[in-house]
């Protein structure tokens, strides 16, 4: 009876969060309670809502101006003294992790904005600083890992497919969300982009593993516009994961893969294109995959390593002895 009368309550209290309109005068606190009671929260898996709801915790906790924390103060009055005050303190635990722990807030901040016209995301004013030249590269083994726990549930089939797609062709998180079935054509493997940074069409192949997951994923989702949606349909509608969502999603996979929690997404385009590098490969065929415009935008990928030197050897002793013969 009391596990009924708790389900209720809550169904109760999500009910009235729901139907709550933010004033102004809320503290942020009020408005992590109706976030975390919202369609938007909900819809999240259960690694990303507790992943989300830590970080929320954490930054509402922050003692931002005479010992007032961040979820003391008001919306009318959050601005980015605040925001900036809280994220010096969350860079003591790591760079890293104040950057997902402002991201998180942004999506927040959000709600805010769709119910208050005057409200400014103060997290958009956020001087984030930039990691520095990250050198972290993903092993196959531990992409192979990541696909076996994001594909073994359902709730993260998407995201591991959007990590699929852009270790596979090389190609950014934000074109792979956001990518389109008129993209595709799985009878002849083959994918048809253009990018959105620059606009660049590519054209690659698709690898048999690749199709073969693709085509499950047309068996669920080839009724909607996009590859890659989110799991659960909004407003009867499967759109793309937001930006600031997929980053936590990814690495919520990543901690049930038991993978380094120092690898991230944006180090899978970086990964294949080394791969391509120690494979041998020349500059004009990776730019070929990767959509870069100049040489010059790949040869930072041009690391030594004793693989890519041992493949150029070997082709040039082949050439070589084929002449001396």
């Amino acid at each position: 009876m009391g596990t009924l009368e708790s389900n209720c309550e809550k169904d109760m209290i999500h009910t009235m969060a729901k139907r709550y309109t933010l004033k102004g005068t809320d503290t942020l606190d009020k408005l992590a309670q109706v976030y975390m009671n919202s369609d938007k929260f909900i819809d999240l898996s259960n690694g990303s809502q507790v992943s989300y709801e830590r970080h929320i915790i954490a930054a509402l906790a922050t003692k931002v101006m005479n010992g007032k924390t961040l979820g003391n103060i008001k919306l009318k009055d959050i601005n980015i003294s605040h925001i900036s005050n809280a994220y010096a303190q969350w860079r003591k635990a790591g760079l890293r992790s104040a950057n997902l722990r402002a991201a998180v807030m942004s999506v927040m901040f959000r709600l805010a904005q769709q119910q208050l016209a005057m409200f400014h995301n103060p997290v958009s004013l956020l001087d984030r600083k930039a990691t520095k030249k990250r050198k972290v590269k993903w092993t196959h083994e531990q992409v192979k890992l990541f696909l076996n726990a994001a594909y073994s549930d359902f709730n993260y089939r998407s995201v591991g497919l959007i990590v699929h797609m852009a270790y596979e062709w090389a190609q950014r998180i934000g074109d792979m969300r956001n990518l389109r079935w008129s993209s595709l054509d799985l009878n002849a493997q083959r994918l048809d982009l253009e990018q959105s940074k620059r606009g660049v069409s590519v054209h690659i192949p698709i690898s048999d593993t690749l199709t073969a997951m693709l085509r499950q994923q047309h068996e669920d989702f080839g009724h909607t516009l996009y590859v890659a949606p989110r799991v659960k349909a909004r407003a009867g509608s499967y759109t793309p994961y937001d930006i600031e969502e997929i980053s936590p999603l990814i690495n919520a996979v990543i901690t049930l893969a038991g993978l380094p929690d120092e690898l991230t997404a944006m180090d899978l385009r970086r990964t294949a294109i080394t791969e391509m590098v120690e494979a041998g490969v020349d500059l004009a065929g990776i730019m070929q995959v990767s959509g870069h415009s100049s040489p010059s935008s790949v040869t930072p990928y041009m690391v030594n390593t004793i693989s890519g030197a041992t493949t150029t050897q070997n082709k040039r002793w082949s050439k070589r002895d084929d002449s001396s013969t």
